[in-house]
This record gives structure tokens, sequence and C-alpha cells, in this order.
């Protein structure tokens, strides 16, 4: 790979990507609202990430492009976070699709984020991207529009795949670490009822599954981003407190969660949504994961 850029690389799974392709890739291009440098291959790129500006120029040629612009959604849902969550997804997908129409050469693929937050709350069905069931509230309708905006984009020699992500588990950054803390105060128990599932993937898979996809010319629309096999909150819990030779949880019912939600100005949804979503599109095609194993995962980034 000649060149690939990341938007909004500088993030969490962004420094995933950047560490997983730097010896990949002969030049990685990372949009960002910093300044303009250079660190040996790395090049750093600024953009306002909603309007046109001399960035566009770097898409041309390029053989990859991942946008992985968004705010957090780690945060409380007032209007104005609302409006962010939305805004900052909708406005930088819509302006990188009229960049690459600018492009005499545009990318050859382009990946965008999504979120396997995208389907139901489910306790019942597996959810995959052919028979999955599209939910209700703010974080579907949030998913639904940043999803409409991408493939709504006219770029014909641009192949386009949705990332529809689960919590990805890292050594430096994301999920693990906050719970893990939890954990090791003494509130390792379940978290509300505990029967919510826990889709999730380790940092590694998620950087070698956006690779297969790339490598894959015939993989293209939405695709779930998630381990084999979903966990449980009370599984995940004892796996942490397994790996972490801690022998007692306390359990955190809803009413505590919606407390400490307010406290360190988050949303319960995080922890209570039932993620239950499979990676039917990866494993069609063959897609072998290195860390299919919850406890494996976690004693690997622990």
């Amino acid at each position: 790979m000649k060149k690939l850029i990341i938007a909004a690389g500088t993030g969490f799974l962004g420094n995933v990507l950047v560490e997983y392709f730097k010896n990949k890739a002969e030049t990685i291009v990372i949009f960002t609202r910093g300044k303009n440098k250079s660190i040996e291959n790395i090049k750093y790129v600024h953009w306002d990430a909603k309007t046109l500006g001399v960035w566009k120029q770097e898409l041309e040629g390029a053989d990859v492009l991942i946008n992985m612009t968004g705010k957090s959604v780690d945060c409380r849902y007032h209007q104005k976070n609302k409006d962010l969550i939305l805004s900052s997804r909708i406005d930088s997908t819509a302006i990188l699709g009229k960049a690459i129409l600018t492009c005499k050469k545009p990318p050859k693929v382009w990946l965008n984020s999504s979120t396997a937050t995208i389907y139901r709350h489910s306790l019942d069905k597996e959810m995959d991207e052919i028979d999955g069931e599209i939910g209700t509230g703010f974080s579907v309708n949030v998913a639904t529009n940043w999803e409409n905006t991408f493939f709504s984009q006219p770029t014909p020699t641009t192949r386009k795949v949705a990332l529809r992500t689960s919590i990805v588990l890292g050594k430096n950054g994301g999920a693990l670490q906050p719970i893990l803390n939890l954990v090791k105060i003494g509130f390792g128990g379940k978290q509300g009822k505990g029967n919510q599932k826990f889709s999730w993937i380790h940092e590694t898979d998620f950087a070698r599954s956006l690779e297969f996809i790339i490598e894959n010319p015939v993989i293209e629309g939405s695709v779930n981003i998630v381990a084999p096999k979903p966990s449980d909150n009370n599984n995940l819990m004892k796996t942490l407190r397994t790996v972490k030779k801690i022998p007692f949880g306390i359990p955190l019912p809803k009413p505590l969660l919606e407390i400490g939600a307010i406290l360190i100005k988050t949303e319960t949804e995080l922890i209570l949504k039932s993620r239950n979503v499979i990676p039917k599109k990866l494993q069609d095609h063959g897609f072998q994961f290195r860390y299919p194993n919850l406890t494996n995962a976690i004693t690997n980034l622990t």
C-alpha cells in the first residue's frame, strides 16, 4: 500500500491503526485539527472536518481512506452534545464525499466508521448484516443518518464500506481500562441485570479486519466489526475478576449506575444496552480472528 489516509487518526482507534499500518504503508496521512507536521512516514494535515481545504489534495491517488471522525459518545446526552455527536459524523462524511468528487484519481476504497449500536437492544437474537434488526432512539438515529450520508455520496470508482464496530478492547484507550479500574476497587460485579449482551473485538483484530476488507474487493456495504461470539456483562465482569485475581465484585444495580453516570458525565446506555452482534460478512469471506475468545483477549491486554 502506497498511501493510506486516516481522517481523525489521533484518537484511540486512530492510534491503533497507525501502529498497525505504519510498516505496511509507504505513507500515512492523518487529517487532524492540529498543526501540519511530519514524523517519519506519517504526515499530519490540518482540516476542520466540515469545509473543503488544501487537505483535499491528499486524497488524489490514495489507496485507502479511513474516516474515524466523530465526537465521543462517552458524554451526557444533552442537546448540545447530541447535536455535536450527529453533526461531527455527518459533516465530515459529507465533505469527504465532496472532496473525492474533485479527484482525478480518487481513493480505491473508503472505509467509514459506523457503530454496532445501530441494531436494537437484543437478548434473544444475534444480529448480522443481513437479518439484523435496526433499533430506535438517539444513538440509532445517529448511526442510520451517518450511514445514509455515507452511502449517498456519489463515488462511482471508490468502493465503500461502513464499519459497524462494537466495543474495541485495547491497552491504551477505549472502554477496557475504566471497567478494569472498577474491578480493581471492588466494583467488579454485574452491572444492571448482567444479562445484556456484550459485543467486543480485540484492537489487533480491529486493525486486521480493516486490512482484510481493504484487500478483498468483493466486500462492500455495511460490515460488523465484532468478535465471533458475544459475551454478556456478567461473564465480562467475571472474566476480568479472574484475570486480575480479584476474588469478589460488588454488583452495580441500574439506580447506582444512573447516579454514577451523572457524576462521571456519561450515559448508562454504554453499559446497559444489549449489543448482540456477530460478524457474518467477515466470517463468510474467510476472516480468521486472532482473539476470538474473551478471556484470551483480556489476558493479552492486561
